[in-house]
């Protein structure tokens, strides 16, 4: 569908007396049209001073005939039609047009050159940050900054970034959310910029999940073998790292403490029965058993003692066989996952 150019407002009519309607009038008349039609126009992409006088001549018409409206329509119409393409204009619709499509750096460099911020509403790139990176800029702003920005953005997220805080500086913030009441929209709005500006500053990393996560998700497709056996090692490097480590790994082990029970019946659909009968077969070792038990507990009565026939049926399995089985398992959670059909628990929270 072809983008319609935005409205452009030239110079009113000279000629005095009731002339011809001008073009800022004509401007004006479709626009009205359009907002009787419930069409959303994007106002708001015009200059100040457009949209000023666009509001000036819309308070002070009052009404125009039938003939007048169809030959304005028709006029503008023909000036549609005459558009081949239209281009953003200026380098921050470029930029925007572009997002995505051109080098992080190169657009970054551009946009410094330029001096030319990302545009949109700055709050919903600050809202989309992560709960850790929103920690980092809570931290390091005033009592104030973080209360409002708390106030932005969603209530979920700020109970996280807010559990994650000290207590004493957890309750300050809190105070301080509660003396917002008179801060003005344009505050609210510096200050987005603001804090935007300090993420929209840092250089764009090759790299969007964290080292422990990426680590993690290749230790999944490792075997239990050498997955441990390197885990034991980095341990002795750096015993932190090797915790978050652990954290990220999801196998078929962490099932009863990162899976939701009522999540079960919801991956039985996307594992045939006799891969899911052998995980369990496989399952020899405390942690295994405890997977087994739990994904049998929480299926069907009648799919579970099917999957327990066949498992008993299977006697000993290879440990290749048994693996690779497991593994499947772990792949279609992981992309029911990935889909937003069903979300891991926090090792953490499960913990406690």
């Amino acid at each position: 569908m072809t983008q319609m150019p935005a409205l452009a407002l030239p110079s009113p009519d000279r000629s005095g007396g009731k002339g011809p309607l001008s073009r800022r009038a004509k401007a004006a008349i479709i626009v009205q049209f359009l907002l009787n039609e419930g069409a959303d126009i994007p106002l708001s992409s015009l200059p100040d001073e457009h949209q000023t006088e666009l509001t000036f001549l819309l308070g002070n018409m009052r009404y125009i005939d039938r003939e007048t409206l169809n030959s304005v329509i028709m006029e503008f119409s023909d000036e549609l039609e005459k558009v081949g393409l239209s281009f953003p204009g200026d380098m921050a619709g470029a930029l925007t047009a572009l997002d995505g499509k051109i080098n992080p750096r190169t657009a970054l460099r551009l946009r410094k050159e330029a001096g030319v911020r990302q545009t949109g509403d700055p709050w919903d790139r600050i809202n989309a940050l992560s709960v850790e990176r929103l920690e980092e800029l809570v931290n390091s702003e005033s009592t104030e900054i973080a209360a409002v920005m708390l106030s932005k953005i969603d209530v979920a997220k700020a109970a996280q970034v807010l559990a994650s805080l000290p207590g004493d500086k957890a309750r300050r913030i809190s105070y301080a959310v509660s003396m917002t009441t008179g801060v003005t929209p344009e505050a609210v709005d510096r200050i987005g910029l603001s804090l935007a500006a300090q993420v929209d500053a840092e250089p764009p990393r090759a790299f969007s999940a964290m080292p422990n996560e990426r680590l993690g998700a290749i230790l999944n497709y490792s075997n239990s073998a050498v997955r441990d056996e390197l885990l034991q090692g980095l341990e002795q490097e750096d015993a932190a790292f090797a915790d978050a480590v652990r954290k990220s790994i999801f196998t078929f082990a962490n099932i009863p403490e990162r899976l939701n029970a009522i999540d079960v019946p919801k991956i039985t659909r996307d594992i045939e029965p006799d891969t899911l009968a052998t995980a369990i077969a496989a399952a020899t070792s405390e942690e295994e058993r405890k997977t087994a038990d739990f994904l049998l507990s929480n299926m069907s009565k009648r799919m579970a003692e099917s999957i327990r026939e066949d498992a008993d049926g299977k006697g000993s399995v290879k440990p290749k066989i048994g693996e690779k089985a497991m593994g499947e398992v772990v792949a279609a959670i992981r992309n029911l996952v990935d889909v937003g059909e069903i979300e891991l628990l926090n090792p953490d929270e499960a913990d406690e």
